[in-house]
């Protein structure tokens, strides 16, 4: 498994420094699927590059099996890191990539990688920087797969793929992880395809860790209802004064929808105390409930790239 400890990292910067990671104590066990989600500069790719080996913690540690990444070519490779970034990859070839992985990790499997690659149809010729933004996430994911190592770590794996394509690598990376029992480690900005993907999901923001859990478990706590009365409309402090801790709400027509912080009966018990006509019990997505947590902390849209 792998278990961070206390991990702190902050980047000297002539203007001012950037303390990425807070404290960081999170458990990855064996086998899972780990989702990173997080706002605009949260740390997440930071994060990964440190799990990697690529950065150098402050305080704190990264350990893999049980021994530390950083500065151990052994533990590096049982590790294969994607990265959000491919222009390192622009003059080779997909059969360059082919041999640059071949000499970096043992168990590179040639076949596997020939069958991603013709399934993927991509040129094997034609240098990386003649390739859509896609076709290189494609190309990295089939040698991440053929190398065949116990952990994958996926930064915005999906980015750049259509509809069709990013169904297509999700279904190739969770067939490998399951028949292999490997860990897969991604992070995405589409809070969505984390839910559906992943058993576990992590949430960093500013460096820090809010909550890290089973999926399931994410939603506990938390309810979405709709709500309407006989007649009139519902406003927030009805439902505030009837003891209902309000994280959102909506009124379109006389129906409300309340996002509300507690547990389901107790909740219901609250509201059908106001003698309402309709009241339902809705889904809630992660991507709802991540919304909500990042505006309890005042967060707001950013356009600045996750460092």
């Amino acid at each position: 498994m792998i278990e961070i400890k206390d991990l702190s990292l902050t980047f000297k910067n002539a203007d001012e420094d950037h303390e990425a990671l807070k404290a960081v104590t999170l458990d990855i066990p064996e086998g899972c699927i780990y989702g990173f989600v997080g706002s605009n500069g949260a740390g997440k790719s930071t994060l990964l590059r440190v799990i990697s080996g690529i950065y150098r913690p402050d305080s704190g540690s990264v350990t893999i099996d049980e021994t530390e990444v950083y500065d151990r070519p052994q533990a590096k490779e049982n590790i294969f890191f994607v990265s959000d970034e491919t222009v390192q990859f622009s003059r080779l070839t997909v059969n360059d990539l082919k041999s640059f992985y071949q000499s970096s990790y043992p168990t590179f499997d040639d076949k596997v990688f020939d069958d991603l690659i013709s399934k993927l149809d991509l040129p094997r010729k034609k240098p990386l920087s003649q390739f859509s933004k896609g076709m290189k996430r494609q190309a990295i994911v089939a040698a991440a797969l053929a190398s065949r190592t116990k952990y994958i770590l996926l930064d915005e794996a999906f980015d750049g793929l259509d509809p069709a394509m990013r169904r297509l690598i999700r279904t190739m990376i969770v067939d490998d992880i399951f028949d292999r029992g490997a860990t897969l480690i991604v992070s995405s900005h589409n809070v969505t395809e984390i839910g559906d993907l992943c058993d576990k999901a992590m949430l960093l923001h500013k460096g820090e860790v809010i909550f890290a859990k089973d999926i399931d478990d994410v939603r506990e706590g938390f309810e979405k209802v709709q709500i309407a009365l006989p007649e009139g409309e519902l406003d927030r402090s009805a439902i505030e004064n009837a003891g209902v801790e309000v994280l959102s709400f909506r009124n379109l027509g006389r129906v409300s929808t309340v996002v509300a912080k507690g547990e389901k009966a107790d909740i219901t018990a609250k509201l059908s105390a106001i003698s309402p006509a309709v009241l339902e019990l809705v889904p809630l997505t992660l991507e709802e409930i991540f919304i909500y947590e990042m505006e309890v902390r005042g967060y707001a849209v950013s356009s600045e790239e996750d460092k």
